[in-house]
């Protein structure tokens, strides 16, 4: 792989994560090119710096790195594989590193699709949510060639204030998923206890200030993640079951877990 200086970097889905994303490297000297369907969210990038291009193609065929911040997975695969995707443009060594939370599995494929086409995957799934992302203190959960993920530390400190390679391609979605699987129990939990709680005449924000400093204390308690909307908490989960099934494992946790948030979203008007 060369291993000249990283300069253009391709941003593949400007929305909440995406825009501050490109806004951060575009503020710190890279060369960011940006696309959406939204042309709300191209507008929005480019009055940070961010020049933006017609297709994911176009997109790539500039880019040294593209990071593709798209919502599911058949929107990562058509964003890659589609006719107007990253690989009909990408030039032979270029960087692609998804950052959208998909299946292990499914990471993997691509990944050896993209291999076969001159690239060299990463997968970069975040953590921390929005907030983190407009403060650019994102958490970075990779995988992938190690090279190439050093290659693109400079890029990902522009973003992420905190970065971690776990291993071969598709370790990276593998973290993200037990971290999910970990902070969806935390705000099952949260909202289970503190909802007991003011049932037997503690107010909440009393209860919540005894936990910050108790042995129950939780990072979504903390950062009152739990009180945001949540639209990816069953997808998530979906991803932990499929592929503990995959693994012969029983993770029934994982099973009551969905439900509970599925209930959360329902009282809160969201599902």
């Amino acid at each position: 792989m060369a291993n000249y200086p990283l300069s253009t970097v391709g941003v593949i889905g400007l929305g909440k994560m995406g825009n501050p994303i490109a806004r951060h490297l575009a503020g710190k000297g890279f060369k960011v090119t940006g696309y959406d369907i939204s042309a709300d969210a191209m507008k929005a990038a480019q009055a940070h710096g961010v020049k933006t291009a017609p297709l994911p193609a176009a997109v790539a065929a500039v880019s040294d790195l593209v990071i593709v911040l798209t919502a599911f997975e058949t929107e990562v695969e058509q964003v890659l594989f589609g006719a107007d995707g990253v690989v009909a443009a990408c030039k032979p060594g270029t960087v692609v590193a998804v950052a959208a939370t998909i299946s292990p599995t499914g990471m993997r494929d691509f990944a050896q699709r993209l291999e076969r086409a001159g690239m060299i995957p990463l997968d970069i799934p975040l953590c921390r949510g929005e907030p983190a992302a407009e403060a650019g203190k994102l958490l970075i959960v990779g995988g992938g060639d190690r090279e190439a993920f050093e290659r693109c530390r400079s890029a990902f400190a522009t973003f992420a204030d905190c970065i971690h390679h776990l291993g071969e391609v598709g370790a990276g979605q593998v973290g993200k998923m037990v971290n999910n699987l970990i902070l969806w129990a935390c705000i099952s939990a949260n909202y289970e206890g503190l909802k007991l709680g003011e049932r037997l005449g503690v107010a909440r924000e009393p209860m919540r200030a005894m936990l910050l400093d108790s042995s129950g204390q939780n990072w979504p308690l903390a950062s009152g993640a739990g009180d945001r909307p949540m639209p990816w908490a069953e997808k998530d989960m979906m991803i932990v079951l499929a592929e503990a099934d995959t693994a012969h494992m029983s993770l029934p946790l994982c099973g009551v877990i969905k439900e509970v948030i599925k209930g959360i979203k329902v009282e809160r008007g969201e599902a």
